[in-house]
């Protein structure tokens, strides 16, 4: 009995994403004969090395789940992408058992360590921080944003840019109070900020986390956490503030107390999935904060969702055969 799992739907695969640390995808045809040669050896590692929700290993069908093979940009086979917490981490292209071995062998390695109990630490090596639990089936597709064309309107320069919302890593506010001023973003002549996030590929937005660490203070000049966000999708720039009070927002939400997670200071924000299905980039409009200070904080932004295509899919072709065979 095979060892592997075959992918029969996108939703079968996202759902694996998000259940298994790590996801080992070989991505194959029938009529590749480099497929079929490394086919054994593959099946070998899932025999040895699968273990339930750490590692799981995976077949996709590039010709029945064509879908799955454009959201990660697969043009030739076999390729084998390593996924850590929904996450691509490495790519193996080519029918080379040693190499394929060998990443495999590094990520039993990985999974061997225990995770972060509690959700609020860093993990494994390369683990990016997430304040909350992922959203089933989904995995976190932060990573889909483009930095070069980000944008941050009313940020304080003293403090972070767009790109620290977006940094894999554990905010500094939580390693025992040993904060770095860099770490966060706070607005700067009042509350609100505007945050354009464009995207590499077309995403279906299941739902955000947005964590924000002021200090537990009754200082008056203490930033607070933002209260009302609204969301637009699919803008070619940047919104002006005056702009946005003209523009319908897609959705408008309003975080409340009790919606912030009392260790990592996250909330998670659940947005109407179906207005959210082919997202090319996002403004979040912060309008205003949870009290009467003059300014606000946001330490990290996490996406959820499904990644869409990033190109065109073109024509399959094999690789590890001369031309003419």
């Amino acid at each position: 009995m095979s060892s592997s799992v075959h992918i029969t739907s996108k939703e079968q695969f996202s759902s694996l994403l998000t259940k298994s640390r790590f996801v080992v995808a070989d991505f194959y045809a029938d009529w590749c004969g480099p497929c079929t040669a490394i086919a054994p050896a593959y099946e070998q590692l899932a025999s040895q090395l699968s273990r339930p929700n750490r590692i799981t290993f995976t077949k996709i069908n590039v010709d029945q789940q064509q879908d799955i093979a454009k959201a990660y940009g697969v043009t030739a086979m076999p390729t084998f992408i390593i996924f850590e917490r929904g996450r691509p981490t490495s790519t193996v292209r080519g029918a080379d058992p040693k190499k394929l071995s060998d990443a495999v062998r590094k990520l039993a390695s990985e999974a061997s360590k225990p995770d972060d109990a509690d959700g609020s630490g860093e993990g494994s090596s390369g683990a990016v921080w997430i304040g909350a639990a992922a959203p089933k089936p989904y995995a976190d597709i932060t990573d889909q944003y483009e930095p070069k064309g980000l944008e941050l309107l009313n940020r304080d320069s003293e403090f972070g840019t767009a790109k620290t919302l977006f940094d894999p890593s554990k905010p500094s506010a939580l390693n025992n109070g040993k904060a770095k001023a860099a770490d966060w973003v706070e607005s700067d002549t009042d509350e609100q900020l505007m945050l354009f996030v464009p995207f590499k590929s077309t995403l279906k937005v299941h739902s955000l986390q947005v964590t924000s660490l002021p200090p537990a203070d009754d200082d008056d000049d203490v930033p607070m956490r933002p209260q009302t966000i609204q969301l637009y999708t699919n803008r070619s720039h940047v919104l002006g503030f005056d702009e946005a009070d003209d523009i319908p927002a897609v959705q408008t939400v309003t975080l409340q107390p009790e919606d912030w997670d009392s260790k990592t200071g996250t909330a998670k924000v659940d947005l109407r999935f179906v207005k959210f299905q082919r997202v090319t980039s996002l403004v979040l409009f912060f309008v205003d904060g949870d009290g009467d200070g003059e300014k606000l904080r946001v330490d990290r932004i996490r996406i959820f969702g499904e990644a869409g295509e990033k190109r065109e899919m073109g024509k399959l072709e094999k690789i590890g055969d001369e031309p003419g065979e």
